[in-house]
């Protein structure tokens, strides 16, 4: 047995070789103070595409940055290979905090929640007025979701030649939401485009809609074919004469008046994740009635304070209803 004494050194002690190498483990994380920042276009099976100095580079995520997840629209850091040539890959190593999510789930009874879209200003909600019919429950449902992701909505009524706009229009009127309304012809012959480009101007706008409203042929329309090819991307299945996205992908708008964000048509849009709490936060005038609120308040309920305040007159009583009607989604299934 060997002993130590007091004039023991360094090489009388054993020790356990280290079997990944003599390299001594640590927490400590590269800073990468010299990396370069970009934004997320698109997210294919592991692969983003990230636009650096008008450049689309390809890029992975960095094993530290663990289980979260890049979006298309996030604001990234960088580093690796920016030449954007083929076969090259760079890294991404920091994902900068959002100003606003776009998030759904499945279905309502699914906790698991999707981030679709970050940072983008507004939510354009794309419904045809006809061919297919309006759906008035889907479209409180992603209004429900812009408000409570920080985004403004937009509505964009298609195929007016089809159908009145009014009914639509008068449902979601007393929420104050800007909208447009196109027809079939107006899109051809580039009215439409003009009407929507002026909603557009310097935001980012996530287009959201389900299949046959005319939502990608919008997109198309705004951003042509040269503005796809600036960015490096296309990502699409083309069939039959239609261009179906089969997932989001951010496109810039001519002159650099702001990005459009094209996501796939969806059949469902979950709210599972959606805290009452935050919708209300898009209803200024009803806001400061909530103080009185008692804990937990639904706000659709007998010791509700929003009903005196509205009873007083410090806002419309269809405001109420349009902010019940809307958080009245999650408790509701699209089609119910």
């Amino acid at each position: 047995m060997r002993r130590y004494g007091k004039n023991t050194d360094e090489d009388d002690i054993r020790q356990r070789p280290n079997r990944k190498g003599n390299r001594p483990r640590t927490n400590i994380r590269p800073k990468h103070e010299d990396a370069a920042e970009g934004m997320v276009l698109t997210v294919d099976r592991g692969r983003l595409t990230v636009l650096i100095d008008d450049v689309p580079v390809t890029a992975m995520k960095a094993r530290e940055l663990g289980r979260k997840a890049a979006v298309v629209g996030d604001r990234v850091s960088v580093v690796g290979d920016l030449s954007g040539k083929k076969d090259t890959l760079a890294r991404i190593v920091r994902i900068e905090p959002r100003s606003s999510v776009l998030r759904r789930t499945a279905d309502d009874d699914d906790p698991y929640e999707r981030v679709v879209v970050a940072n983008a200003d507004q939510l354009a909600v794309v419904t045809a007025l006809a061919d297919p019919e309006p759906r008035p429950r889907m479209i409180d449902r992603c209004l429900v979701a812009a408000f409570d992701g920080g985004l403004s909505p937009l509505l964009v009524l298609t195929k007016s030649d089809l159908a009145d706009p009014a009914k639509i229009l008068d449902l979601y009127g007393d929420l104050d939401i800007p909208y447009v309304v196109t027809s079939r012809e107006e899109l051809e012959n580039g009215t439409a485009v003009a009407r929507v480009r002026e909603q557009l101007d310097g935001k980012v706008t996530a287009f959201v809609g389900h299949s046959g409203v005319g939502k990608t042929t919008l997109v198309n329309a705004l951003v042509p074919d040269d503005r796809r090819r600036s960015t490096g991307h296309v990502n699409a299945v083309t069939g039959r004469g239609r261009h179906t996205t089969t997932s989001a992908l951010a496109l810039p708008l001519s002159g650099d008046a702001g990005w459009v964000i094209d996501t796939p048509g969806v059949r469902s849009f979950g709210l599972h994740h959606v805290d009452p709490s935050r919708v209300i936060h898009a209803f200024p005038d009803l806001e400061p009635g909530t103080e009185n609120c008692p804990r937990a308040c639904s706000h659709d309920e007998p010791d509700c304070a929003l009903d005196a305040w509205v009873q007083e007159g410090h806002a419309d009583p269809a405001r109420l209803y349009s902010l019940r009607r809307l958080l009245a989604t999650r408790e509701r299934r699209e089609g119910d």
